[in-house]
């Protein structure tokens, strides 16, 4: 798979793992992980942070700051308290295009990311936010300020263009209004980077599909009358857990005429018998990868003719649209070619037709497009090596059911590869 090579895959720049290994570490005994032996983490590392390092040099951006977790993990594969910091802008990554990388982290927390080949050093992060700042919000934002503008001044004296993911007012108002930076949206950069797999990726996502599918086959086993949705969802979060997975972006998990409309959250609703009850796994599962599949089960495994109907049409949308895709297709000639949901069935539609999926879901997304293709950029391209989402949902405005079905897949040269594997409920 030489496609996934990178001219600076060899490049370590800061201490390998046993480098720092201490005697208490190497005493204790762990349970590997699955395929946790066929992974090359060190390359996997690399290959991630130059991806953002390329987009940098690409963009002529001199560095960029990475507030978002799912961003640092991806740029240095660091983690510490993921959805608490999602919330409090407490830690953060300092990446120049060409130099060091320099993650500041929450207090007390620095020894969590020493041993990792992506960064060259850990500092404690100053924050601002109103929970730990309260009345010094100003100060200590002025203070992390200073501290960017030292970080570019002497890893980028000769390139103020600086992009940050995500911030808040009183961080952004500082920087721009009291030193020398041009500020740009880091977004780009991150999730174009993210959008192409390298090999040790798609071992990860490999891992994280089939203990998604270990979880998913619990549920259908233990679906029974008289359980609650939320008892019947806390199978895969066990499962997710007990295997090394990290969280879950969503709570969809429906049944009944709760399956239509969509996007409802799981509930104490209790499961009567012959209801359909759908789910999105949506699950970051191990190595902080996502398996996203949806899949829709009866309970008692009797389908009537009217789920089967609603079933049978979304295996159709599905099944048409991965069709379409390979590498080279152009985003609006798949809109243009993709299934054509039936006029009482368009105005509850999903969506999007196609996402990305990396550490979450990720550009791109397709929409359905309006007549003139003006409600979203239909200009990109499928690109090997991306992983993608065909997605589908069946519910009739008003209906008293739906269906939801979702796979994951590689897009080669010739097609999609199918990561995802767990069985349909019914064949067409």
């Amino acid at each position: 798979m030489s496609n996934f090579t990178s001219k600076f895959a060899d490049r370590k720049i800061g201490p390998k793992f046993f480098e720092t290994i201490n005697q208490s570490f190497e005493n204790q005994v762990y349970k590997p992980r699955l395929y946790e032996d066929k992974i090359d983490f060190d390359r996997m590392r690399m290959y991630r942070l130059n991806r953002v390092r390329e987009q940098l040099r690409l963009n002529e951006i001199g560095a960029c700051i990475l507030f978002d977790p799912i961003n640092i993990r991806y740029a240095t594969d660091s983690r510490n308290m993921s959805l608490f910091t999602m919330h409090e802008l407490v830690r953060f990554v300092f990446i120049s295009a060409d130099g060091e990388v320099i993650l500041f982290d929450y207090p007390k927390s620095e020894h969590l990311s020493k041993h990792l080949c992506t960064i060259n050093e850990v500092r404690e992060a100053v924050s601002w936010d109103y929970f730990s700042s309260s009345s010094f919000v100003d100060k200590n934002a002025k203070r992390w300020a200073e501290i960017i503008q030292e970080l570019m001044n002497e890893y980028s004296p000769n390139n103020n263009r600086l992009a940050i993911d995500i911030s808040d007012p009183v961080g952004i108002q500082t920087l721009l209004s009291q030193f020398n930076v041009e500020l740009l949206n880091a977004q780009k950069i991150v999730e174009t980077a993210t959008s192409i797999k390298s090999e040790d990726e798609l071992v990860c996502m490999k891992a994280c599909i089939e203990v998604a599918e270990k979880g998913m086959k619990l549920m259908r086993d233990k679906l029974i009358f008289g359980m609650t949705e939320e008892e019947l969802w806390s199978i895969l979060h066990k499962t997710n857990i007990e295997h090394g997975g990290e969280w879950f972006e969503t709570r969809l998990l429906v049944s009944g005429p709760r399956t239509n409309p969509w996007l409802q959250e799981c509930s104490n609703r209790v499961i009567q018998s012959g209801d359909l009850v759908a789910f999105d796994t949506d699950m970051i599962g191990p190595y902080s990868y996502c398996a996203d599949i949806s899949r829709t089960f009866v309970e008692g495994n009797k389908f009537s003719d009217e789920q089967k109907k609603l079933y049978s049409l979304s295996l159709e949308q599905i099944n048409h649209n991965k069709s379409l895709i390979k590498a080279g297709v152009e985003f609006r000639e798949f809109a243009e070619k993709s299934w054509k949901l039936p006029d009482k069935y368009f105005d509850n539609h999903y969506p999007c037709t196609v996402h990305g999926v990396g550490m979450a879901d990720q550009f791109p997304l397709i929409p359905y497009p309006n007549s003139d293709f003006t409600n979203a950029d239909f200009s990109h391209r499928f690109e090997e090596n991306m992983t993608i989402c065909v997605e589908s949902y069946i519910g009739e405005v008003g209906g008293s059911q739906g269906v939801k079905l979702e796979d994951q897949y590689l897009v080669t040269k010739n097609g999609l590869k199918q990561l995802s594997s767990f069985p349909y409920e019914i064949d067409i």
